[in-house]
């Protein structure tokens, strides 16, 4: 769907309780799989899928007292729900006026496909990703990799 088309549309997400619940203004800025050690942790997941709002664009309808905040390094904070444990968001200096939040903590179609792979160079060695999306690495995850994406082969293995 052409982002123009959904403009102005929003979409709730929220925690697996329902205690916490949020909105977002569409469309979205972007979605992308990280494969970074600190996503991979705080997650218990091979690689999570992100999407990123304008701050202007993203506001938490409930629960806002039942979002536990921590720093996740010296650039970024994470939140998650007191109760249950759904990590939500992200926010980090490097992208001061967005928020960060977890794909599959949206209820409905974020109308964004995933559109790169970011940490690529980190991922877990039991997963192989075969799909055609771009993937990027380095020493701040987006740096292009020598990866044929036709082939999904990567030049050092």
């Amino acid at each position: 769907m052409e982002q123009s088309a959904i403009a102005n549309q929003k979409l709730q997400g929220g925690c697996f309780c329902g205690r916490v619940q949020y909105r977002v203004q569409l469309p979205v800025k972007w979605c992308a799989h990280c494969h970074c050690e600190i996503c991979r942790k705080t997650q218990s997941a091979p690689f999570v899928t992100w999407f990123g709002v304008e701050k202007i664009n993203f506001e938490v309808l409930r629960g806002e007292a039942d979002i536990a905040w921590f720093d996740s390094s010296q650039n970024a904070q994470r939140g998650h729900c007191i109760h249950c444990g759904t990590p939500l968001f992200f926010v980090g200096k490097n992208w001061p006026d967005e928020v960060h939040i977890t794909r599959e903590s949206a209820n409905a179609d974020i109308k964004q496909v995933p559109q790169i792979h970011v940490f690529y160079d980190r991922h877990v060695s039991y997963f192989q990703v075969d799909d055609q999306l771009d993937k990027f690495g380095g020493h701040n995850g987006f740096v292009p990799l020598a990866i044929n994406p036709k082939t999904a082969k990567e030049s050092n293995e």
